[in-house]
């Protein structure tokens, strides 16, 4: 028999050395110990958790708040140039018009005022020709009168209509021309 063989406790130097290395890097822990560190564990999680659940609430009630303010001041800037129109108008009231023709000049430069304010505000008008083909999308047909027009053409127009960004506000109130 060899040494090795005589010897049982003593077979390999080495693997001796690494077998008492290992419970040192992989100590085994009680039940305790593990109980505790995955309590821990579990405690960090759950805050992380109610602090993310909190952060996505957050953000959902501002995001809210920032919608219902979007809708409140939308048309801002509408009114900011509608209110140099508004002026005009408080001065030709204010003023005694004993000349018609001054006073319609007035009434004329504030439309002007007005229709660029529509303009800035992305708002357009709807006035159709007489002659134009009736398009229901932007025009409401009141009456339909026996013309020498080809059908379903504009006559006349009662009211013009309006649209905002490509959305009818109002559409054009029209007459039409009867089929023959």
């Amino acid at each position: 028999m060899t040494q090795e063989n005589q010897n049982p406790e003593q077979e390999n130097p080495a693997a001796e050395g690494s077998a008492q290395a290992a419970p040192e890097v992989g100590a085994v822990k009680t039940p305790e110990e593990e109980i505790a560190e995955l309590n821990q564990k579990l405690g960090e999680l759950q805050d992380h958790f109610l602090r993310a659940k909190a952060e996505g609430e957050n953000i959902r009630r501002r995001a809210v708040e920032d919608i219902a303010k979007a809708h409140k001041f939308a048309i801002e800037s509408f009114a900011e140039h509608l209110v140099p129109v508004t002026d005009s108008l408080y001065a030709a009231l204010s003023t005694d018009a004993s000349d018609a023709k001054a006073f319609k000049e007035g009434l004329e430069i504030t439309l002007k005022q007005l229709l660029s304010a529509f303009e800035k505000g992305r708002m357009t008008e709807i006035n159709p020709a007489v002659g134009d083909k009736f398009d229901p999308h932007h025009h409401q047909a009141i009456a339909s009168v026996p013309s020498e027009q080809e059908a379903n053409t504009v006559v006349s127009v009662l009211q013009r209509g309006y649209t905002v960004a490509d959305r009818v506000l109002r559409p054009a109130l029209v007459t039409v021309s009867a089929p023959k």
